[in-house]
């Protein structure tokens, strides 16, 4: 048999419909002298026939069976690690592919410049939405070859094991397979193949289509997206020190605040998101997994991070579980505490009162943020939905409670508007806020569901109502934050001749804002958007300008 240039392992696991996608891709390589192999970590549904029919459609492809479930994907990869043929190594999920011209662009690396493994773009690809995006685009922007991680410790941020293709010789010569028994194994098998490699080739080009259900059912998610189990908050911690271990015994401990800075403003941040949505339980035991790891971190790599992520963080390492929810909404967008404290010398603190500790001072100062001297239309403000009542129809009367810690809104009444835009028309609904005490404004909205302007053919979206306010010419425009918990309201309504059914419910993730759903229903979806889609083309629409500037 002619020996392959390159191996690509597909492990898989109950995963029979996606299997063939991932190999038809592989089979479709520029580069054709490859080996398949397909590593089943033992599926109990139709996978081992799909393989095996796959093994006999082409002889480059080889099925491997683990006796066993592992739970994992170590063993599967290792296994097929085992019998590999050929010098060159790669890895792929069965629910993702390889472009084209991976395996021909990353081998052409190898063979220009000998290096311990190439690596290339990722790119991502939502399952949801089909929005395409480059997983961590900066870090392989350009081609080059680097002697080592320390030429650019945020390469440690792209730890996915799959985006490489590797020396055999080079695992070989440092035993170098993935640690079994455990999650988040790209991680530490990522580490150490930066912090073994003499030398590893970045080419820009895209080498892995990477496959995202960011929603997917808790029972079907990844390990990435199960971030609601205690056990995943442990997996990733333990594999943090397994990391932090392995720096320290091949004398590269230098690259610990690098290595904390991409946990804290990676790892930790995934969960981060999700605070404000877990029970006291949940959060106390996250902070009893967590908070001892966190003291171990180096001081640089918290100074590192945006202040907001930093106050959350902090309060966590305090214990204070409600500072932690309040702090973590809106994480990303410029929204402010309900509260700030200033000290003798003028400095603002985040919350009600000045901190206790060296560090809590440290932590918590806002003056960076510049509540009060930023300009108008990036200030951070606060607005929270403290009371939604339901009317006739479509309609709601919200209650909205506006925060400015920073003073940047006069004393008395404020014109404000309520902000929503279905499809590309805007509905603008005014109201007023009144103080209620320095720093805090209430109002009451009356927001008609049926008013909002929708084309001719409806629309199918969700959009998220913002708070706009105006002060001496300028605006600013923020997030609508919801009550975490309230049932969702359904209503169908006509609007311009369309029919919808609406949803108004609490977002559910992230900052968890106001969201509204509408869902054409009726004549609208059966007939007028399958219309409207045929006669909304590229050529029908120039067709159209055409003969209207014609008639000019």
């Amino acid at each position: 048999m002619t020996t392959p240039d390159v191996t690509v392992t597909v492990i898989v696991y109950n995963d029979a419909a996606r299997l063939p996608r991932a190999v038809a891709s592989l089979r479709a390589q520029t580069h054709e002298n490859i080996e398949i192999v397909i590593s089943d970590d033992h599926s109990t549904d139709d996978t081992p026939e799909v393989a095996r029919r796959l093994a006999a459609e082409d002889s480059r492809v080889r099925y491997l069976r683990l006796p066993e479930n592992s739970g994992g994907c170590s063993a599967p990869r290792n296994r097929a690690i085992d019998i590999a043929r050929a010098p060159y190594l790669m890895f792929l999920d069965s629910d993702d592919e390889l472009p084209p011209r991976a395996v021909e662009l990353l081998l052409a690396a190898h063979r220009e410049r000998e290096v311990d493994f190439t690596m290339g773009a990722v790119r991502r690809v939502r399952v949801d939405n089909g929005r395409r995006t480059t997983w961590m685009p900066h870090l392989v922007r350009e081609r080059r070859t680097l002697d080592g991680i320390a030429a650019d410790p945020r390469l440690l941020f792209e730890h996915l094991s799959t985006s490489k293709m590797y020396a055999r010789a080079f695992l070989d010569r440092h035993h170098l397979r993935f640690p079994e028994g455990i999650h988040y194994e790209d991680q530490l098998f990522s580490a150490q193949a930066y912090g073994l490699a003499r030398a590893f080739t970045i080419i820009p080009d895209p080498v892995y289509t990477w496959y995202i259900e960011p929603y997917a059912a808790e029972s079907s998610a990844s390990i990435s997206n199960q971030r609601h189990k205690i056990s995943n908050v442990a997996d990733r911690v333990h594999v943090q020190r397994l990391i932090d271990a392995f720096l320290v015994e091949s004398g590269q401990a230098g690259l610990r605040e690098d290595k904390d800075f991409k946990f804290l403003k990676h790892d930790f941040r995934m969960y981060a998101g999700d605070l404000p949505y877990r029970d006291d339980a949940w959060l106390a035991e996250f902070a009893e997994i967590m908070n001892p790891y966190l003291d171990t971190l180096a001081e640089g790599a918290y100074a590192r991070l945006p202040r907001p992520e930093r106050v959350v963080l902090e309060l966590l390492r305090e214990g204070d579980l409600n500072g932690v929810r309040l702090a973590a909404r809106g994480l990303g967008h410029p929204v402010a505490p309900r509260e700030v404290t200033a000290d003798a010398d003028g400095t603002p603190y985040w919350g009600g009162s000045v901190p206790a500790t060296e560090r809590g001072r440290r932590e918590l100062d806002l003056t960076d943020l510049e509540l009060e001297t930023r300009p108008f239309s990036t200030a951070f403000f606060r607005h929270e939905i403290t009371g939604l009542r339901p009317g006739p129809g479509a309609a709601l009367t919200l209650t909205v409670r506006t925060y400015d810690p920073g003073l940047r809104l006069p004393v008395g009444p404020q014109r404000a508007g309520l902000l929503l835009s279905p499809g590309r028309r805007r509905l603008t609904v005014p109201f007023r806020l009144d103080p209620v005490r320095p720093g805090v404004f209430e109002g009451r909205v009356q927001l008609d569901l049926t008013r909002t302007r929708l084309p001719l053919q409806g629309f199918e979206g969700v959009r998220h109502p913002q708070v706009r306010l105006q002060q001496q010419g300028l605006a600013h425009s923020g997030l609508l934050l919801a009550p975490l918990a309230f049932p969702a309201l359904t209503a169908r309504v006509e609007s311009g001749g369309a029919a919808h059914r609406i949803t108004v419910e609490p977002e559910g993730r992230n900052p968890g804002r106001l969201q509204i759903r509408w869902q054409p229903v009726g004549v609208t979806a059966r007939v007028l958007r399958p219309v409207v889609r045929r006669i909304d083309r590229p050529r029908v629409r120039n067709a159209f300008r055409l003969v209207t500037s014609a008639l000019k």
